[in-house]
């Protein structure tokens, strides 16, 4: 089984001491704005009109109380919202109002986020919370897909609604806790995003590290999810590259202490043209220096992800997988990464080592299916995060 290989940068011991003065206020939960994907057609774009739309996320750690993220960070028009409401989605009691500065009814400018005032739950670790929004006139979202459940008109849509992914303008929930946890941000694609994992079901390799973590040094580590499908190192596309993103989604967060990086197969690939490769090996090298030196500037250790094999997926073609080779290569060996995860030894055929194990993929072979994503989940050291027994 792959595992984390060693730092570069020792290992510093999770940070879970009491801050003085107080609680603190971390992330529990992320979504990445990303544009309107233009779902639907022109003529009938797909969006929010007159509808409650309801969002249920799983905390990454225990919480005394909430505030909520709402984004236009990249919206084209004033954000207008009405009816925020919040609950324990497998809970009791009602649902719990959601303000801001003691506003129920707000609209948010372009190219800005707000922070909701402080909402009165407890939510245990790994905890649903229910986040419901009433959208009172026509609305088109900018953060990345994310399931939910629609009704018309106000009012919470209930548990039999069915669940669909959609984006949405949720981008974080931070909790209130006692003490600072140590904080590790997963910067990546659809992979990293689990957009090929089961819908709703947490079968994505950044839950079920997460789960990892707890269940071995509880309450001492939360990971955050920032993939974005389609998502590139380099290059714009229907998301902004990862170089364009870091401010947005690691550096606007809140005491960040590992990133893992796992960008560059949508960078590599074709774009429908097989003659035409992709990026080439010394253009992504130069991204991952990028990354790393901006997040070693806030202190932010990186890990690197190797990129998964794609054989025998639409956009495969040799000159691409050489680039891949390569670009592992420089992971593994180069030094510039503060560990590595070695998520393609994972996952890889050990008999036919560019494409995916059999039973590990979805049929497109370039993404994990569950048992996949478990594979990735499994491969990682968590001492090499400072995680060890309780």
């Amino acid at each position: 089984m792959a595992c984390v290989a060693a730092l570069v940068l020792s290992a510093g011991p999770v940070r879970a001491q009491t801050v003085s003065g107080g609680p603190v206020w971390v992330a529990a939960w992320t979504a990445s704005a990303a544009p309107d994907r233009k779902d639907g057609t022109p003529e009938a774009p797909v969006l929010f009109n007159a509808q409650t739309v309801r969002q249920d996320m799983r905390l990454g750690t225990s919480a005394t109380a909430l505030r909520f993220r709402v984004t236009n960070e990249l919206g084209v028009a004033p954000l207008h919202l009405d009816g925020l409401t919040a609950r324990l989605t497998h809970g009791q009691g009602d649902a719990v109002p959601v303000t801001f500065d003691g506003r129920s009814e707000v609209v948010i400018p372009v190219g800005a986020a707000w922070i909701s005032d402080p909402v009165a739950l407890t939510v245990p670790a790994f905890g649903d919370v229910s986040l419901s929004i009433h959208f009172p006139e026509a609305t088109q979202p900018a953060v990345r897909r994310t399931p939910v459940r629609i009704v018309e008109g106000r009012g919470e849509a209930p548990d039999s609604a069915r669940v669909v992914r959609r984006q949405n303008v949720v981008s974080a929930v931070y909790a209130q806790r006692d003490s600072a946890p140590t904080v590790v941000v997963a910067l990546g694609d659809s992979i990293t995003e689990g957009a090929t994992a089961t819908l709703d079901a947490h079968r994505e390799w950044t839950s079920l590290l997460a789960r990892r973590f707890e269940a071995t040094c509880p309450g001492q580590i939360v990971v955050l999810n920032q993939g974005i499908s389609g998502n590139r190192l380099m290059d714009n596309g229907r998301s902004h590259s990862a170089l364009a993103r870091l401010d947005r989604d690691v550096l606007a967060l809140p005491q960040v202490d590992y990133v893992i990086l796992l960008e560059g197969i949508n960078d590599i690939r074709h774009n429908g043209d097989p003659t035409r490769p992709g990026r080439n090996a010394a253009d992504m090298i130069l991204g991952y220096r990028q990354v790393v030196s901006r997040l070693h500037d806030r202190n932010i250790r990186v890990m690197g992800g190797t990129l998964t094999p794609f054989e025998g997926s639409e956009r495969y073609e040799p000159v691409s997988e050489g680039t891949r080779q390569a670009l592992n290569r420089f992971i593994r060996e180069d030094g510039v990464f503060d560990g590595v995860i070695d998520f393609d030894a994972a996952v890889r055929d050990p008999d036919k080592p560019e494409g995916f194990r059999e039973g590990a993929s979805r049929d497109d072979r370039l993404h994990p299916n569950d048992e996949g994503y478990r594979l990735m989940a499994e491969s990682i050291d968590l001492a090499r995060f400072g995680c060890r027994p309780a």
